[in-house]
């Protein structure tokens, strides 16, 4: 059972406010997605962390706002590019996307939020184990689980909508329910839990790109 639940809905404009003092944008929008990701993420969440490790941070405001609403004593984040926004309070460092700069056992959690779809395909067990490596407890992560062509297609228009802004990465390539059990067993991983609902888009916006692309899981180890 998630040590999360009984707890409040994460409130957007708390959020807004964690997010605005990083990135000017969120000085007018509400981050309504955010906050939909983050309650899936508590829905998932076991326990306090001492040390969170989040693997392709971006701009490293999920990780701050982590930090802030979440039980975790410490959160580090690495991205392939140094995109991150220089007034954060974590701790933040570049990458190789082969090998982390830290030692085995560094971390009791780590988390992928929203990257996973955008590593080829054949890296993706190699960056698990290497996350594995450095964390000896639960893998968060938060992604998307596609049915087929049609998924795969409105995917690949909402990643572009959403990145472009903050000159993310573009290509993807999404996994099916089956494969995200084969990648899990694969890497030395289970499935322990799954959450997959939401509000993360309003009707008319989800008539498009429907609730159940989103997708958040905690991988343990077997």
């Amino acid at each position: 059972m998630s040590a999360q639940s009984g707890i409040h809905p994460i409130d957007p404009r708390e959020l807004q406010h964690i997010l605005s003092a990083h990135l000017p944008m969120y000085r007018k929008k509400v981050p309504f997605y955010q906050a939909t990701m983050l309650d899936s993420l508590r829905n998932v969440w076991i326990g306090r962390h001492k040390r969170l490790l989040d693997v392709g941070g971006g701009t490293g405001v999920i990780a701050e706002a982590i930090a802030k609403l979440f039980p975790v004593e410490e959160v580090h984040a690495v991205d392939l590019v140094d995109r991150f926004c220089p007034s954060l309070s974590i701790s933040t460092a570049k990458y190789d996307g082969e090998n982390l700069p830290f030692g085995d056992g560094s971390f009791d959690a780590g988390m992928l939020n929203n990257v996973l779809h955008h590593v080829p395909v054949d890296a993706r067990p190699d960056l698990l184990r290497e996350i594995r490596r450095v964390v000896i407890g639960p893998l968060y992560i938060k992604d998307h689980e596609s049915r087929g062509v049609a998924d795969n297609v409105r995917l690949t228009l909402m990643d572009a909508i959403g990145n472009i802004p903050f000159g993310g990465m573009l290509w993807a390539r999404y996994l099916t329910n089956r494969e995200w059990e084969r990648l899990a067993t694969d890497t030395g991983y289970r499935i322990a839990a799954k959450a997959t609902a939401g509000r993360y888009r309003n009707p008319l916006y989800a008539a498009l790109f429907p609730n159940r692309l989103e997708v958040t899981m905690r991988f343990e180890l077997v």
